[in-house]
């Protein structure tokens, strides 16, 4: 062997090592569990959107990493979460879990993903014991809790001077919680919380709970409902004719991405939420923009919530170098984080909740309009977090 061809096989080594460690990159395996039918199946489909418009904006890898997707139906059905999860960590082998919107079925993956140190990033479900009692350092919410867009809402109707008023909602964790921090809030300000209605998720029979709300006479109404469930109360709720004499409150799932469906029956009912329509920051802007030309769709708040899970994803996995093992400065990366979001800046708290300002909005044709800040910086307290 001639030594031109010695130094042409040596160049020719030296040249492919580097190539094959570039590809060797094993790709980003994440694992997204929601809904894709039933009541939330709308919501499911706009953080799944949200997601993806993120990881397409940084061409595709989050940490120098190729993104894959893999996809289960949760069905909204606690009792089949725990099989769901496991189903994607252990025959899926997912680096990171994203998911989901029920409160039960998010508790669920809480907790297969504390035991086994899987990351998990929840765009939605607000339950107090996923950034409660179930905290940990891999685990992380880009939503709200429950608490929060309850006690938001409570402080607002207060303000608007109301003193007694009825609570209506889903018997269920989100429910729960919910109507929990409406009333913290209220009774704080000095209002009474004079009736309790509820009824089993997902059930939308509400007439015999519309007639004890017209014969209690209250103040106002405080209500939770999302997807499908929404859109009927709000069309019922005025149907009833009781939208004339006793106004309607909800935390802002009670018509965000419903609005077109309810019709006249929403309009003019206020809501406290984390985001609204037409904020007009240049970020918002941008950010609705995009999502419409790449879904041929108006965002919403699960939207906005699927992108900032995308967005954390990222500032952990850059600070790890795309090594999603390395839990620890994944976490510290994102403790220190200020969240560019479409919905304002946010941070995360101790527990790893946003910390973040909450909307009053008004229903305004077919947009959830900000009429000012219901509450500033607002931080969920955390109760049982031992982290």
């Amino acid at each position: 062997m001639n030594l031109f061809r010695l130094t042409l096989i040596a160049a020719t080594t030296a040249l492919a090592a580097p190539l094959a460690m570039a590809q060797a990159a094993p790709k980003l395996k994440v694992g997204l569990m929601l809904p894709a039918t039933g009541t939330f199946a709308a919501l499911g489909t706009a953080i799944e959107n949200g997601f993806r418009l993120y990881v397409a904006e940084q061409g595709g890898k989050l940490g120098g990493r190729e993104v894959e997707f893999v996809k289960v139906d949760d069905e909204s059905d606690p009792a089949k979460a725990t099989d769901n999860v496991n189903k994607l960590i252990k025959r899926d082998n997912v680096d990171v879990l994203v998911g989901t919107v029920h409160s039960g079925v998010a508790m669920a993956m809480a907790k297969v993903a504390k035991e086994t140190g899987t990351l998990l990033i929840v765009p939605n479900a607000g339950a107090g014991a996923v950034t409660g009692p179930m905290c940990a350092p891999n685990i992380f919410r880009s939503s709200f809790s429950n608490w929060q867009t309850g006690y938001a809402t409570g402080e607002a109707v207060a303000k608007r001077g109301h003193k007694k008023v009825a609570t209506i909602t889903w018997k269920y964790a989100a429910g729960d919680e919910m109507v929990a921090g409406f009333k913290e809030a209220f009774e704080k300000a000095g209002g009474s919380v004079v009736k309790e209605l509820n009824l089993p998720f997902p059930n939308v029979e509400f007439q015999a709970l519309l007639t004890d709300l017209a014969a209690t006479k209250p103040d106002a109404t405080f209500a939770f409902f999302a997807g499908g469930g929404a859109v009927k109360f709000v069309k019922d709720y005025a149907g009833a004719g009781l939208k004339k004499s006793i106004p309607l409150y909800g935390t802002g799932f009670l018509t965000d991405g419903t609005l077109e469906a309810q019709g006249d029956a929403a309009e003019g009912i206020f809501t406290a939420l984390h985001y609204a329509d037409s904020l007009g920051t240049p970020r918002d802007n941008a950010f609705r923009l995009a999502y419409a030309k790449a879904y041929k769709l108006q965002p919403d708040v699960y939207a906005v919530q699927g992108y900032d899970a995308g967005q954390m994803l990222g500032v952990g996995l850059a600070a790890v170098k795309g090594d999603a093992s390395k839990k620890g400065e994944f976490a510290a990366a994102l403790e220190k984080a200020k969240i560019d979001s479409p919905r304002g800046t946010f941070t995360l708290s101790k527990a790893h909740n946003p910390v973040q300002d909450f909307y009053l909005r008004q229903v305004v044709g077919k947009e959830n309009k900000s009429t000012g800040l219901a509450s500033k910086a607002l931080a969920d307290p955390a109760r049982g977090c031992k982290m």
